[in-house]
């Protein structure tokens, strides 16, 4: 009842603020709903069980781990119970959809999971998940290392940014756009901040001083294609899956936070195995 209530009233309001062309194009849904998708989704992880996201899967979702399409039940989420050491998340209002990068040390099997949940109305005015779409990295990935990722990841700000010091939804995409163009194309201007940290695997970039810098080991000549986003303009942050190599290229994930129009963070989970 609280959640058919709240997300009831939270679309209603949000149904309110469709005041032009643009938006009523999106789909617009409000924080609040957001974050109790991504508290319920944290809760079925945590359990493995789909006890918990029940109420948001009123209709099958398209399922996929790693981009490989299975029935959610065997997935991971409804069948491993996991210890998280440490979970952060994006919401995307005008999307209605989530990111969530999900840290787990267990040594019995540690994990390092990116997961985009879009978001569509039902006829009674909730929401349910039509899209889940989880990267899941563990031993053998491209640089796997839980433990340093909880490390460097637990120690960095991915706080709100003031409402008027906030990048636009379109600078904060052309940023990471930038970012993943600069794979194929070394001549492309990335809009680089100083200090810029990158989180790749469990290896970091920087060592906290003023110059730290993410441009550094980026290799030549990978294109990386079929781009999905997910923007969060409160706290600077787009989510990017993609296949890194082309087409039928490997699952990835990039992360980016901008602050003052340039790059501050950069996290990446890439599937080699």
């Amino acid at each position: 009842m609280y959640k058919s209530t709240v997300l009831s009233l939270s679309l209603a309001a949000a149904a309110a603020t469709l005041f032009s062309p643009a938006l009523a194009q999106s789909r617009f849904c409000p924080r609040q709903a957001l974050e109790e998708v991504t508290r319920e989704y944290i809760l079925s992880q945590t359990a493995g069980s789909l006890d918990p996201i029940s109420y948001f899967l009123s209709y099958t979702p398209a399922y996929t781990e790693n981009f490989k399409s299975m029935p959610i039940e065997e997935g991971l989420v409804a069948t491993t119970p996991l210890k998280i050491d440490y979970h952060r998340s994006l919401y995307d209002i005008f999307e209605c959809a989530t990111y969530t990068e999900i840290i787990v040390t267990d040594p019995s099997h540690p994990y390092v999971i990116g997961t985009q949940l879009r978001l569509f109305p039902t006829p009674d005015d909730g929401l349910y998940i039509g899209n889940f779409d989880s990267i899941i990295t563990d031993e053998g990935d491209w640089l796997f290392d839980a433990e340093g990722t909880l490390q460097y990841a637990s120690q960095e700000a991915w706080t709100e940014i003031p409402k008027s010091e906030r990048d636009s939804r379109e600078a904060i995409q052309a940023a990471g756009d930038a970012y993943l163009d600069l794979f194929k194309d070394d001549s492309v201007e990335v809009p680089w901040g100083a200090p810029c940290n990158r989180l790749e695997g469990g290896n970091y970039t920087g060592s906290g001083l003023l110059s730290d810098s993410c441009n550094v080991d980026i290799p030549c000549c990978h294109e990386l294609v079929n781009r999905k986003y997910i923007i969060d303009e409160v706290l600077g942050a787009v989510s990017v899956f993609l296949e890194f190599g082309g087409e039928g290229g490997s699952p990835d994930s990039h992360e980016f936070r901008l602050e003052g129009g340039k790059l501050r963070y950069i996290h990446t989970l890439t599937v080699t195995e």
